[in-house]
């Protein structure tokens, strides 16, 4: 009970820390939104050439130190890797395509919700389709196998990139790209990004906070725990959208946001299904990364890929709804996702090699 009592705390904070950065600034329904800030993060370092998405965005920053710091003052920072990286790449950069797809992160999701769009009920659903899915290739025998010891200094070369990308954002050198109109023009001061995404930081570093891990454990042990979480960011950052009178109720109008019900669904179909293989939603890799997990940071690489070729090859849908180019992306990713999970079934390998024995024997 007095951990459940934790990470709702620690949603609570979290919503309520993205209705702030509204507030002061972010663009509507996204104080917080992985997927979204980098992509940002790859338009203001050039690999995406869109000019209304880049910036670097001190939140994810934050969210790294914040967990990194965190991690290493409790002795949990542990450098360790090599279970299927180029697989986690490739998830990666599908599972950003799938969110590019919908707008949003899973995170944002909730976000949404909680602003009153009501695509992001239909993001939801799909969402959990996706989770089901990879919960069957689960209970299949999926994996993408054991991850080894690295050299400690491996681990601090993530933490040490944002710094280097904190020190690109205030210097502000003229080969960084910074949008001069919304949504990437649109922004909260520096200072209190950065410390929401320490607070963000530390706070699912602690607590282990993943919205796929929550509908995950609760399909397959009917655990609470990290979803109770997610429910919290709802609620808190419901009521700071009805104070601040943010909240508007619909499908229609809504900020960053489309209303195409199908692609919405797949899109985070898609990424759901993603993320379930990777073992993690967008945040949680964010969290494992600053941990020491090179995996994560491989898969965020994939992810940071994704965006850049989501917006270079028109994949990304807009407020006017999903490309075309997106859409075949997107049946694509699927397949790949397919492919992947089959080809990644323990018993199948364990068959496959009994087979070989036999006909050399």
């Amino acid at each position: 009970m007095k951990e459940k009592k934790g990470i709702i705390i620690a949603g609570a904070v979290v919503g309520l820390l993205a209705v702030i950065l509204v507030k002061f600034g972010n663009p509507a329904n996204m104080g917080m939104c992985i997927a979204c800030f980098i992509r940002d993060i790859a338009g203001a370092l050039g690999l995406q050439r869109a000019e209304v998405v880049q910036y670097i965005r001190p939140e994810i920053i934050g969210i790294v130190m914040g967990a990194f710091l965190t991690a290493f003052g409790m002795k949990e920072f542990s450098s360790k890797g090599g279970s299927s990286p180029l697989v986690r790449f490739m998830l990666g950069f599908i599972v950003m395509v799938g969110a590019l797809m919908f707008l949003g992160c899973p995170l944002r999701m909730v976000l949404r919700m909680a602003g009153g769009d009501l695509n992001a009920l239909v993001g939801l659903a799909g969402f959990a389709a996706g989770i089901g899915i990879g919960i069957f290739f689960l209970n299949k025998g999926f994996t993408l196998k054991k991850t080894y010891s690295l050299v400690k200094f491996e681990g601090y070369i993530f933490p040490a990139a944002m710094i280097g990308l904190l020190i690109l954002l205030l210097a502000k050198p003229a080969f960084i790209f910074f949008s001069e109109k919304a949504p990437g023009a649109a922004h909260a001061p520096i200072l209190l990004s950065l410390i929401a995404g320490l607070i963000v930081g530390a706070l699912a570093q602690r607590t282990r906070l993943c919205m796929v891990g929550g509908i995950r454990d609760l399909i397959l042990f009917k655990d609470w725990y990290l979803i109770s979480g997610f429910l919290a960011i709802f609620a808190a950052a419901l009521i700071g959208n009805l104070v601040m009178g943010k909240f508007t109720l619909g499908f229609a109008n809504q900020p960053v946001a489309h209303g195409d019900g199908l692609w919405n669904f797949l899109g985070m179909m898609l990424a759901g299904w993603g993320s379930v293989l990777l073992g993690g939603c967008p945040l949680r890799q964010l969290i494992l990364s600053a941990e020491g997990n090179i995996d994560s940071v491989i898969t965020v690489i994939g992810m940071t890929a994704g965006a850049a070729f989501a917006h270079n090859f028109s994949l990304a849908a807009s407020g006017k709804g999903p490309a075309p180019n997106g859409k075949i992306a997107v049946i694509i990713g699927f397949a790949v996702l397919l492919l992947v999970s089959y080809f990644n079934i323990e018993k199948q390998t364990e068959v496959k090699m009994k087979g070989d024995v036999e006909l050399e024997a």
